[in-house]
């Protein structure tokens, strides 16, 4: 084979396999197609700039069209933690394996204020109520920090807090949130 033919073949595995993660990724969100039962070892997974997590999304508004609940699969390595945040909807954490702590503001205030601490272990499960600030810390130096997670009306829009004294007007949204901006179609402005 000449240098030539074999440079248009490389040239042609290469756009191949181009259009191939195209494909993917386009696939990725669209909820046709989707299979009812899905291998969450086979699941994409990302830490989506946040080094030390690992994000599934289950099943999820956007890339699997639910549409009152979404569910996270989350491993925090050990030392990392959640941004100080709030958002609109119920959250519920099951935690799998490892143990950390639930840092809870208080939504009632003008600020979170000095937030409670709960230690959270393997089989101890928690809920947040809509809007109160919270953050989830993986404090072990070993183990990692694995939680099933819930939300109620997804996609979620996260409001994060620079530390516990940042007022609740102050909070910068996100949204999309980091998992949700490949699938998420902003709304065309119409004018």
């Amino acid at each position: 084979m000449g240098a030539l033919s074999r440079a248009a073949h490389a040239l042609s595995f290469l756009l191949l396999s181009l259009l191939s993660i195209t494909a993917d990724a386009s696939s990725l969100c669209s909820k046709q197609g989707s299979s009812l039962v899905r291998n969450i070892s086979e699941a994409t997974q990302s830490d989506f700039g946040r080094g030390g997590l690992a994000h599934i999304t289950v099943a999820g508004a956007l890339l699997h069209g639910m549409k009152e609940v979404e569910i996270w699969l989350q491993t925090f390595a050990p030392g990392t933690r959640t941004p100080i945040h709030r958002h609109s909807c119920e959250e519920v954490f099951v935690v799998l394996k490892g143990k950390g702590t639930l840092l809870l503001g208080s939504s009632s205030m003008k600020q979170p204020g000095t937030p409670q601490e709960f230690g959270i272990y393997a089989n101890s499960t928690f809920s947040i109520p809509v809007n109160d600030p919270h953050q989830v810390w993986n404090r072990d130096e070993h183990e990692d920090l694995q939680m099933l997670v819930v939300i109620s009306r997804p996609p979620v829009k996260a409001f994060i807090y620079d530390d516990w004294n940042v007022p609740h007007t102050a909070a910068k949204l996100k949204f999309p949130y980091y998992w949700d901006e490949e699938c998420y179609n902003a709304p065309k402005d119409e004018l």
